[in-house]
């Protein structure tokens, strides 16, 4: 078979390189990133005492941490971008007390990262990985067996695979309070994840239509959490779109805020000693909020809707589509059942994040 036709049938190298990469941080596994230069980055889960001694001799005295921005706040440094720490040691549990214990100091002066340190951080991102990289500069090849890609392409990865976003299943399935229900299945979101949009009953999708955009939620969605409100909020939407014309509502592969399932956890566990929602993510150096819906947009077009009425708490979603060229005709509030386990919670959401809790509207009542 000649290299064109592998190619052919390939697809996209870019994509093809990036996503290979993906699935090597997630295993952890070192990667060579290509800019200026080589850099093999490893996230400090993956990193233990043998690594940290490889990764030393390679970097000769010039490995660093790199640190996302949320980090270096809750060490005290206000800073609005990212910033590596220089390393003339690669010590673990340095590097695990800088990259995320409760309470640290920030001991080395901050340096820019560069340009293959900050592709190494969104690699981290879109592998839902701990968002903090130990990276070595190289001074000739990578370490055999390494994958090397380029750190451009990293960077461009959303929008590559935001472009070849498509349907790949559709079916019906009725739901409990939902019974006229049909899944549509779409690939190409970010991550290799793939994104659903539930078309409830039967809308007219040329007119205003009424949309839900849904982050899954494994602990509340389907174990009933009392930690957060997902579940009813996805269920009662479900139900009143049934009773009310139907709709659109999108389940989308962020759990956490787009943090994924395993840092999700681990911020739970802080939340347990007393952080708020939203200090447990930035200790573990997430924003506040790492998803975007750019691709939640694209699944609406393509579905035929352009004119939206958005049932959500969030104003960062109305901004998002209105963004992404939709015309949200009105928003409406969607609320689940409050307990003593979700109050702070819920008054996180309002006083920090901006949600619309002020008080209990039903979701007919437009905004």
């Amino acid at each position: 078979m000649g290299s064109d036709t592998y190619s052919v049938l390939q697809g996209d190298p870019a994509c093809v390189a990036v996503e290979r990469a993906i699935a090597e941080f997630r295993a952890g596994r070192p990667v060579a990133l290509r800019g200026a230069g080589a850099t093999l980055a490893l996230g400090v889960e993956a990193l233990d005492a043998a690594r940290a001694g490889e990764i030393e001799r390679l970097a000769a005295g010039h490995a660093r941490l790199v640190l996302p921005t949320p980090r270096l706040r809750r060490l005290g440094l206000e800073r609005n971008a990212p910033a590596a720490i220089a390393l003339p040691q690669v010590d673990p549990e340095r590097i695990a007390r800088l990259a995320r214990a409760e309470q640290a100091t920030l001991d080395a002066p901050p340096l820019e990262p560069t340009a293959s340190e900050l592709a190494a951080l969104e690699l981290a991102r879109l592998s839902l990985a701990a968002p903090t990289i130990v990276a070595a500069a190289l001074a000739g090849e990578p370490p055999a067996g390494a994958l090397s890609v380029d750190a451009d392409d990293i960077m461009a990865y959303r929008a590559r695979r935001l472009a070849a976003l498509r349907v790949v299943g559709r079916a019906p399935v009725p739901l409990e309070g939902a019974s006229n229900c049909e899944f549509v299945v779409f690939r190409g979101g970010e991550g290799l994840r793939d994104q659903v949009a539930i078309i409830v009953a039967a809308p007219d999708l040329r007119a205003p239509v009424w949309v839900r955009l849904h982050s899954a939620c494994l602990t509340g969605d389907l174990f009933g959490s009392l930690k957060c409100d997902c579940g009813d909020q996805l269920r009662g939407a479900a139900r009143w779109m049934a009773e009310n014309g139907g709709g659109v509502l999108l389940y989308l592969d962020q759990e956490g805020r787009g943090n994924g399932l395993s840092n999700k956890i681990c911020a739970y566990d802080l939340q347990a000693r007393g952080f708020d929602t939203f200090d447990a993510d930035e200790v573990l150096g997430f924003d506040h909020d790492q998803r975007r819906f750019d691709f939640a947009a694209a699944m609406l077009k393509t579905l035929g809707v352009a004119h939206v009425r958005l049932m959500t708490n969030n104003p960062a979603k109305l901004d998002a589509l209105r963004a992404a060229g939709l015309d949200i005709v009105s928003d409406a509030r969607v609320f689940g059942r409050r307990n003593d386990h979700n109050q702070g919670y819920l008054a996180a959401k309002r006083d920090r994040a901006g949600h619309l809790f002020d008080a209990d509207v039903d979701p007919a009542a437009e905004i």
